[in-house]
């Protein structure tokens, strides 16, 4: 039997039989682990730590991971970044290149961990890049840009002996460790809907490509940034920093920047796997260009264990979400006041209403029912809040990370598949083992896009 054909195999199985939520990391993958393999660290040794990325959330990432350890190497390709100036300032004896690939080529022997933030398009190359060199990774939400790369990530947390993490922060909060405890211990009874809504997009959606052009600044590398997406002309306001989120070829919109947030607690609860159908409605600015100012998603999961089958639909579109949106949430909690991002597992015997970005506030409602409610003894470790550090920790041999890619590139699939079925306008049958789209050959091209010429070999597993 092939190696691959193993890993699937093992996936399957996992998956189908709602396993804990540590599956598919490294335990229980030795027989899949490849060198290289990284260096031992003991507890109280200093990592070496490279930084791929170091404005917006790069800058926080870089100056989490040294704590108590070393930045070695930071791979920028704007130098002119006000956040990438800072962070050059605060680690001004690390070495400083614009091109990962080449920081991690010829800083190889010095480094052990990689954090990884850079926007949603250049997630996988850099973050299998550094796997494949026996790094330690932490990667930014959402884990990836397209549905191959997350099952990509999610096959090579087996494969590779590093320790991994994704950084939807949330999952370190014990208040979202507890609910899922909550959920999973029968509090609510059997689960078979879920509500989940943002606030976001607060970039620009719903618009065109400007048809103006501008230079290049001096101090960015405009095709890297571009790196696999497809060549554009620059534009000083359209896509760096930030507002690339609203745009197909670099981001993942709302629903992919914040579903790995904000799903994550009720995707996590109730052990989600593959998804069987998808379908979307949305304003009518979708284009080509950008992802449309609101969106809603249904999603539809098989039972699991003894978990029934269940629908989870996502709301976006910040305060332009449709009426009809916002009243189906209301009804789901009578009498509460809706945040601008949240969540709503409905069971059974009662209700999960999470008023939180995280899922780390919960109430149970009614309100009346639940009062004397006993949470159920912890299983679950607590982080504390503090993400980055757990990964830190368990690159020292010390405990175990939460969102490592064989959950992260699961729940990040599931959420990107959203974003393919925004694509294509109509609902999709979806064949997780086989990652196909069943009733719609169109959607197919969306699983996997064609990366730039220069950047199209070298990152298969």
């Amino acid at each position: 039997m092939s190696m691959k054909k193993t890993r699937r195999e093992f996936l399957k199985k996992t998956l189908y039989a709602g396993a804990g939520i540590w599956v598919v990391g490294n335990a229980g993958c030795e027989a899949f682990q490849m060198t290289p393999r990284p260096r031992r660290i003991s507890p109280n040794e200093k990592m070496n730590v490279a930084g791929i990325g170091a404005g917006g959330k790069g800058s926080s990432d870089i100056a989490d991971a040294s704590k108590g350890n070393n930045i070695v190497a930071i791979a920028e390709v704007d130098f002119g970044n006000d956040g990438a100036k800072k962070t050059f300032e605060k680690f001004p004896d690390a070495g400083k290149y614009k091109d990962f690939r080449v920081m991690l080529d010829k800083m190889d022997k010095q480094i052990d961990a990689v954090t990884v933030s850079t926007p949603d398009h250049q997630h996988y190359v850099a973050t299998i890049k550094a796997m494949k060199m026996g790094k330690h990774v932490y990667t930014q939400k959402p884990l990836t840009h397209d549905v191959w790369e997350a099952r990509m990530l999610t096959e090579a947390a087996c494969k590779y002996p590093v320790v991994t993490q994704m950084g939807n922060q949330g999952t370190a909060e014990d208040g979202l460790r507890e609910a899922v405890e909550v959920v999973q211990s029968g509090a609510i009874g059997p689960v078979r809907e879920v509500h989940v809504w943002t606030n976001r997009p607060v970039w620009p959606q719903g618009i065109s490509r400007p048809k103006d052009t501008a230079p290049v600044p001096a101090t960015l590398d405009w095709d890297l940034w571009l790196g696999t997406a497809p060549w554009r002309p620059y534009h000083p306001k359209a896509y760096n920093p930030f507002v690339w989120r609203g745009w197909w070829d670099f981001g993942t919109g709302a629903l992919g920047d914040m579903a790995c947030h904000t799903a994550n607690m009720a995707f996590m609860a109730l052990k989600l796997g593959y998804p069987t159908s998808i379908e979307s409605e949305c304003a009518k600015d979708l284009n080509d260009e950008t992802f449309p100012t609101w969106s809603i998603v249904r999603y539809e999961f098989p039972a699991r264990g003894t978990m029934p089958p269940l629908k989870w639909t996502w709301y976006d579109g910040g305060n332009n979400k449709p009426a009809k949106a916002v009243e189906a949430i209301k009804a789901l909690v009578p009498g509460k006041d809706i945040p601008g991002s949240g969540s709503i597992l409905v069971g059974d015997a009662g209700t999960l209403f999470s008023p939180n970005d995280y899922g780390a506030k919960y109430q149970l409602l009614p309100e009346e029912k639940f009062k004397d409610v006993k949470k159920p003894t912890p299983w679950l470790p607590r982080a504390g809040g503090k993400h980055c550090e757990e990964w830190l920790n368990a690159c020292k041999g010390q405990g175990k990370t939460m969102s490592n890619f064989g959950y992260a590139g699961l729940l990040t699939e599931t959420v990107v598949l959203g974003c393919v079925a925004l694509k294509v306008g109509k609902k999709i049958l979806w064949d997780g083992p086989n990652m196909k789209v069943t009733n719609c050959p169109e959607a197919n091209k969306y699983i996997r896009r064609e990366y730039r010429k220069g950047w199209d070999s070298g990152y298969d597993i």
